[in-house]
């Protein structure tokens, strides 16, 4: 059964996190149960075919309907200010399903070239050999989205922050340009998560997330899901249901536990990040520093009037190239060497060889992963700590 909630149109996003989304059973369990089953049982065989036919609701199978993972979806929905969210195995699954849902053969998208690594070859190499036409634009040129647009877009797609430069985008002036040609906005939210950024409410049609980073916090399980109106949502939903790419109810599970101290730990995280870049913008080895909450960052005032905080990721260029950015990475003994992010345990990776291997250098070039560049995400450590580790491998 549904927990009863209070009016969610008054409580904070905090309490939210908390309160927001909870599936019970008949023992009334304070904390969220964990269904781990494949399927459900049936009273009566009309009652399994008003479930299936979707005449009532409830659960039948796992792979598209588990109170674990409904508990999940509600929560996440009430923190982005969604009507709707599925959730599914990871943040490319639901990247794959947003596309695989509103995109055929023939249909061209208009992205950002700032990308993750593996987002940049769906849309360049796994959709590109299914005829779906993608042309790659600057992130924060609005003019540029608009001259991309063909009579066959049906879709725009960004993150913002941008992994791993942190460009930020203005999502409502792209919308805006979206809506005009009557295509679909879609935002990669998992750099800031709701706890500091909600791009529904600036006019995005659909947010994706990589429930890995953020939301989980802890580097524990792997997730992904949608978010949005009703009528989008259930068209993901639709495809979810049929190919699968489903989010096991233990993951809903540890990732509503998350969520109950993403509020915090985005909090605690970007003030240390803040306090980490300004530290590195002032180093002599570093040429240069990537982070919204600077006011040397591009697109500044822009991040401060449509983010609650800078973010916890901070990315900077060591001088003296690939050499000298692998030093930083092989001297540290606090920081974790792992090309993950949005843990507490604090994370560097050099994303020339990792996160952005795959795609081509000419690719690598035009999106400024350069060969000094490092990306560091902050977790919970204190700061001191992570500027001594740090130190010792700038020299």
């Amino acid at each position: 059964m549904t927990h009863p909630q209070s009016d969610e149109a008054v409580l904070h996003p905090e309490t939210l996190a908390i309160r927001a989304g909870r599936e019970t059973s008949q023992y009334r369990e304070h904390s969220q149960s964990l269904q781990l089953t494949s399927s459900f049982t049936f009273d009566t065989a009309e009652e399994a075919a008003a479930l299936f036919a979707g005449q009532v609701e409830g659960y039948t199978y796992s792979r598209f309907t588990n109170p674990t993972v409904s508990a999940f979806q509600q929560r996440l929905a009430a923190l982005e200010g969604g009507e709707r969210a599925i959730a599914t195995s990871s943040g490319m699954a639901a990247i794959q399903a947003v596309m695989l849902t509103f995109l055929k053969t023939g249909d061209h998208v208009v992205s950002s070239r700032s990308l993750f690594g593996s987002t940049t070859n769906l849309l360049s190499g796994v959709l590109a050999r299914f005829g779906v036409e993608t042309t790659f634009v600057d992130p924060t040129d609005t003019a540029a989205w608009a001259d991309a647009v063909r009579p066959t877009t049906r879709l725009f797609f960004l993150e913002t922050p941008s992994n791993p430069l942190t460009e930020v985008a203005d999502i409502a002036a792209i919308a805006q340009v979206a809506h005009a040609h009557d295509c679909l906005m879609v935002v990669d939210n998992c750099f800031c998560s709701p706890a500091l950024q909600q791009p529904l409410a600036l006019g995005a049609d659909l947010v994706v997330h990589s429930a890995t980073k953020y939301l989980d916090g802890h580097g524990r399980v792997l997730g992904g899901a949608v978010v949005g109106a009703d009528r989008l949502v259930e068209q993901v939903y639709l495809h979810v249901r049929t190919a699968g790419p489903t989010m096991a109810a233990f993951n809903a599970w540890v990732l509503l536990s998350g969520l109950e101290t993403l509020y915090l730990r985005m909090e605690r995280q970007c003030a240390s990040a803040a306090r980490l870049a300004a530290w590195l913008e002032a180093h002599p080895s570093v040429e240069r520093v990537y982070y919204p909450g600077l006011p040397s960052h591009p697109q500044h005032v822009l991040a401060m009037r449509q983010q609650k905080a800078g973010g916890a990721v901070v990315s900077f260029v060591v001088k003296g190239g690939r050499e000298a950015a692998w030093r930083v990475v092989d001297t540290v003994q606090v920081i974790s060497r792992t090309a993950n992010l949005g843990d507490v345990k604090s994370t560097i990776t050099h994303p020339a060889s990792t996160t952005h291997a795959r795609i081509t250098p000419e690719a690598r070039q035009a999106a400024g992963i350069v060969e000094g560049l490092l990306r560091l995400a902050v977790g919970l450590e204190h700061p001191d700590d992570l500027q001594h580790d740090l130190a010792a491998g700038l020299g």
